[in-house]
């Protein structure tokens, strides 16, 4: 690293935190040619996640995408924006926790209904139609009596 003062490289770290945000590492160090002291932060290089789209194309991953659409989904429901914030965040790490370097649409969709379907019924069926494509009111009714059935089969699985 090189001084800030002299532009010498050696240092030697005298002391490591954890910064205020917890998302880096305060530095302070001192020159080991001019011994005046100055302070790095240290911070994880994020990786670009792509994800690819249904028409095979790629852009890059953007949280406030899923945001947008949970809070569609939500709209006039009793889900606060602090509860979709941190659906949004329980998305984020999944996909994060992955590791991979790109991801689709889909997967993300499938993500959102199953953080949906836990938190509101209502919103994980509107978000379930939009996901599925549903255009008229017969694929509605069929996309919604799937829904309905699945939940039994989830619900009769726990009885057992």
């Amino acid at each position: 690293m090189k001084c800030v003062y002299c532009t010498k490289v050696g240092s030697r770290v005298v002391d490591s935190r954890l910064s205020e945000d917890g998302l880096s590492i305060r530095r302070r160090r001192e020159c080991e040619n001019c011994g005046r002291r100055y302070t790095t932060f240290e911070r994880a290089e994020a990786v670009t996640l792509m994800v690819i789209k249904k028409n095979r194309s790629r852009e890059a991953f953007d949280s406030e995408k899923i945001r947008s659409g949970i809070r569609k989904a939500c709209e006039k429901r009793p889900v606060s924006q602090e509860a979709i914030d941190l659906l949004v965040e329980k998305i984020e790490r999944r996909i994060f926790l992955m590791e991979e370097s790109e991801i689709t649409t889909d997967a993300i969709g499938k993500m959102v209904m199953d953080v949906l379907r836990h938190t509101d019924e209502v919103a994980y069926a509107r978000f379930s139609c939009v996901y599925h494509q549903v255009n008229d009111l017969k694929t509605f009714v069929d996309e919604l009596e799937r829904l309905i059935n699945e939940n039994r089969g989830k619900a009769d699985e726990t009885v057992r």
